[in-house]
């Protein structure tokens, strides 16, 4: 399964909170810890073009820099929740 690929950073409170909200709502993403992962920093800043987190590849649609605010109207744009 092609899952949705979720950055974030250790320690980020908006991070933490959309972890949180996915889990709750049992939305799976692959999830990619980009704090002391140069690969990781640098695939999401081609991605997204900046190194805030967290940020959200779902299926080519970029969400960046983002929190559970932002987060469920690009959920129900993309037919989830």
């Amino acid at each position: 399964m092609n899952l949705p690929v979720l950055y974030i950073k250790r320690g980020c409170p908006w991070c933490d909170e959309v972890v949180a909200y996915l889990k709750k709502h049992r939305i799976e993403v692959r999830t990619l810890v980009v704090s002391g992962d140069r690969e990781a920093m640098q695939e999401m800043v081609n991605l997204s073009g900046q190194s805030k987190a967290p940020t959200m590849d779902w299926h080519g649609h970029v969400l960046a820099d983002f929190g559970v605010d932002e987060l469920v109207p690009f959920l129900k744009k993309h037919g989830i929740g």
